[in-house]
């Protein structure tokens, strides 16, 4: 077997914009594999690139190939993406795949991506949310079921396989150049949905600064669960004005009818999921996070709207 200095980490997700940022951070020290089960990714003759689906039997094949120190976890598909099979495939049962390899190979550290989403919007939310609030999202939101029981796998991995030093992060709305979430593509549209009476208090934090805090939290090893997201925040309607955005006042009942009207217009940017987080706010507690590592964002609001905001006038 390879020496320890030959050892990689892998970075899943590898191909998306958050992902591309935390390569081209750790590229300098570190040596990388990067899988993507959208694309292969590219980055160079010195970084391997796999295009595999985690759940399929064809990934253990990259275990076999390179000797892996850590993972960082970044690859899911969103749940506005695909069929509800597809991606209880890919982010539950994938991820299941990826902490038995972890462990079968003697990975040494693992990084979860979460997101605060797992939360629940709920207008009983408390101002705050902090790492031990419940999560309500499965309850609330179908579509989100998947997101809820990756993190219960990955709390279950964390506390009974210790050996893997697994780090668990909920970030809030991550925005910023190349990134297609759901937040991201609403903010970049001309006219965006707003539901009549309610613009909730939201968080964003760029890409840059998100790329900062995962680099931050594997090189750092704290394993644990932790919020990330700014100590600043803004109500919905103004997000909207500040990225040149005009609203679409829709109304908020009956629950189904928001939804038809983003299907009648297409408006891939406004799945069902996302009506309950127009309506009531999940405020996240970034202070843990900020304590362990020593993390401030570097990037204002004002940084991120004003992109979507020159996107606009391109």
């Amino acid at each position: 077997m390879a020496g320890r200095k030959a050892r990689r980490i892998m970075v899943t997700g590898a191909g998306g914009a958050l992902a591309r940022q935390v390569i081209n951070r750790l590229g300098a020290s570190r040596r990388i594999v990067a899988v993507d089960f959208r694309r292969r990714p590219s980055f160079g003759a010195d970084v391997p690139c796999y295009r595999v689906d985690l759940h399929k039997r064809g990934f253990e094949d990259v275990f076999r190939e390179h000797p892996i120190a850590g993972v960082i976890h970044l690859g899911r598909i969103e749940a506005d993406e695909s069929t509800p099979e597809r991606r209880y495939n890919a982010n539950v049962l994938g991820t299941q795949r990826l902490f038995d390899l972890c462990l079968k190979y003697g990975v040494e550290q693992v990084l979860v991506l979460s997101s605060f989403y797992v939360y629940g919007a709920s207008p009983y939310n408390p101002a705050l949310l902090t790492e031990d609030a419940p999560l309500k999202a499965s309850g609330l939101t179908a579509e989100l079921v998947d997101s809820v029981e990756l993190e219960n796998l990955a709390n279950i991995y964390m506390w009974k396989e210790r050996a893997l030093n697994m780090t668990i992060l909920r970030p809030c709305h991550i925005a910023g150049p190349k990134i297609r979430n759901s937040m991201s593509l609403l903010l970049s549209r001309a006219v965006a949905p707003a539901l009549v009476g309610f613009s909730p208090m939201m968080q964003f934090i760029h890409v840059e600064d998100m790329a900062e805090a995962v680099v931050r939290a594997y090189e750092g090893n704290r394993p644990g669960l932790y919020n990330v997201a700014p100590d600043d925040y803004v109500a919905y309607a103004d997000a909207l004005r500040a990225c040149g955005c005009r609203p679409l006042p829709l109304p908020s009942v009956p629950q189904a009818l928001p939804r038809l009207i983003s299907q009648a217009l297409h408006w891939d940017a406004f799945p069902a999921y996302l009506v309950p987080y127009l309506k009531y706010p999940v405020v996240v507690d970034g202070s843990l996070f900020e304590r362990s590592f020593g993390f401030a964002p570097r990037r204002s609001l004002t940084d991120i709207f004003e992109y979507y905001r020159r996107k606009k006038q391109r």
